[in-house]
């Protein structure tokens, strides 16, 4: 075991949080509830996670003084999104545990070692190839066949830096319009479904996984999250047996999201892995009143040094997240019954910013069509 997971904290200790969006704001919330406090660092004035804690520190990724300043004044460091600065994560990692270690976000921040990473577990992925020209491109085409997706290999969610390719595209000006010459060209894949797990682990490797959840994307942003997911439990297993196999593989410590598709296969199901999160994740937001434990407070656990909890589901769950202008029916949601509404204290509403989410326990609407 790294020195980076000697770790255990007592009620009163300090948890620092890169990141002040909703992600740290729950984050923080959680460990409030335990005894913990949490400091946050974020460039960002407006972070909705400022409004939940006693401190923050408004500062640049960059600035080094203010880094060692923050870690001075925490016990133990994590954070709220993967796209972490490298040297952001070494400044912090020479004077506190930083927890995922750095090098998980050597791995996941880029898609291309991410994938070679999975496929060397013997996991399946969609076909990939790297892609870092134009001619490139082309020859990626020509062995991966269209329609295919191309990816920024870095700093790319919710859709952002990425592109389907048809027949018939201009591919010159689909890679021009990319922006980059660091991508990876993925076949496209006629899904049954997109699903992902939530999984926690300790430092001791203790691994405890939550229903598979079932999701469903508008514009490339998760619009709802169904747990359990409507698959077979054979599958089901399957795919927590992925994220287990993924989260030990990585000697990771924390909650992390592994994203998947169920495709059809010749012997029937199977599922695929498409990304990986190392971070507590939008699908597992049914978690903070679905479960016996939330994603949150999983995550606060392991990075404490403390036992994980059991996760039990308290029934059927599902989870609507609140985008842009949806917030503005806010009000509708609180009259629901069995509906849960949290909402995260960010600014003006804009087309594709998550602004809260509700669960609803006990009853899952139908489909949507």
């Amino acid at each position: 075991m790294t020195a980076s997971h000697r770790v255990k904290l007592k009620p009163g200790d300090t948890i620092g949080i890169l990141g002040g969006g909703q992600l740290g704001r729950m984050l923080a919330m959680a460990a409030a509830r335990l005894g913990l406090r949490c400091q946050v660092f974020s460039p960002d004035p407006d972070s909705p996670a400022f409004d939940v804690v006693l401190n923050a520190t408004c500062a640049e990724y960059a600035d080094v003084e203010a880094l060692e300043l923050f870690a001075g004044d925490v016990d133990v460091i994590t954070y709220e999104f993967e796209n972490v600065p490298a040297a952001t994560a070494m400044v912090l990692a020479a004077r506190r545990p930083v927890l995922p270690a750095q090098k998980i976000l050597e791995t996941t921040q880029d898609r291309l070692i991410e994938k070679d990473f999975v496929k060397k577990l013997g996991i399946g992925t969609a076909d990939y190839a790297d892609v870092s020209s134009i001619e490139t491109l082309r020859a990626a085409i020509a062995r991966i066949k269209l329609p295919a997706v191309i990816k920024t290999r870095r700093f790319g969610y919710d859709g952002k830096g990425q592109a389907i390719i048809r027949e018939g595209d201009d591919i010159a000006q689909v890679w021009q319009d990319l922006g980059t010459k660091s991508a990876i060209l993925e076949a496209f894949i006629p899904f049954d479904r997109e699903i992902s797990v939530i999984a926690a682990r300790s430092a001791d490797g203790a691994v405890e996984c939550y229903d598979v959840t079932e999701n469903e994307h508008r514009d490339h942003i998760l619009k709802i999250s169904r747990a359990p997911a409507d698959i077979p439990e054979e599958l089901a297993a399957e795919a927590r047996g992925i994220a287990e196999k993924i989260a030990s593989a990585l000697d990771y410590v924390g909650v992390l999201g592994v994203e998947m598709f169920v495709v059809q296969g010749a012997g029937g199901p199977r599922v695929l892995v498409n990304e990986i999160a190392p971070r507590v994740h939008n699908s597992g937001h049914w978690t903070l009143d679905g479960a016996s434990i939330s994603q949150f407070e999983q995550h606060i656990r392991a990075i404490a040094g403390w036992p994980l909890g059991k996760p039990v589901r308290h029934g059927p769950v599902i989870m609507t997240n609140l985008i842009g202008d949806d917030i503005n029916d806010f009000e509708r949601w609180l009259t629901v019954p069995g509906a849960t509404v949290h909402l995260y204290g960010k600014g003006p509403a804009r087309p594709g910013r998550k602004m809260g989410h509700v669960t609803q326990v006990g009853a899952i609407p139908p489909k949507s069509g």
